[in-house]
């Protein structure tokens, strides 16, 4: 049986275990900078500035999907941005991030969301087309653009 539901500030370990897997499968797992203290900070409080869904099937946590608000200016309403989406592999198949993108798609509608978006690797193919079975769109026409760590610290002075 396949559940949903929500991640609490105790489960800040289970969310870092789901961010770590899913970094070691994007070939870069040592890039995660976070750690539980963080998280469980974060989840705790009064605006947190993600929310997270666990699929669980029969009971044992198989999946998750990290999100958070964006806006959109061209439709003036708040958008959802799927920062994380990560099946375990023995659970891929079985319908568990069919269905947590379903869920992400009724809240983005039950919070009048303009948009739902998330990034992909260019080189993951089959999230790529199982995305499109979903409907979908790739903006390739789009390229991320990305300053971090001492490239903020260097940009912002000039």
């Amino acid at each position: 049986m396949l559940e949903l539901r929500f991640a609490h500030p105790d489960d800040a370990g289970l969310v870092l275990q789901f961010i770590r897997a899913l970094a070691e499968y994007e070939r870069e797992a040592r890039s995660v900078e976070t750690t539980e203290a963080v998280l469980h900070q974060q989840l705790s409080a009064a605006n947190p500035p993600f929310e997270c869904l666990f699929a669980e099937l029969d009971g044992e946590p198989v999946g998750f999907a990290l999100f958070f608000h964006s806006y959109s200016t061209w439709t003036g309403k708040l958008g959802l941005w799927l920062e994380d989406l990560f099946v375990l592999p023995q659970a891929r198949r079985h319908g568990v991030g069919t269905t947590l993108l379903r869920r992400i798609a009724a809240i983005a509608r039950e919070r009048d969301c303009g948009r739902l978006e998330w990034s992909v690797l260019d080189w993951n193919e089959s999230a790529q087309n199982f995305y499109k079975t979903l409907g979908a769109r790739l903006m390739t026409e789009w390229v991320i653009c990305r300053v971090s760590g001492p490239q903020i610290a260097s940009l912002a002075e000039g």
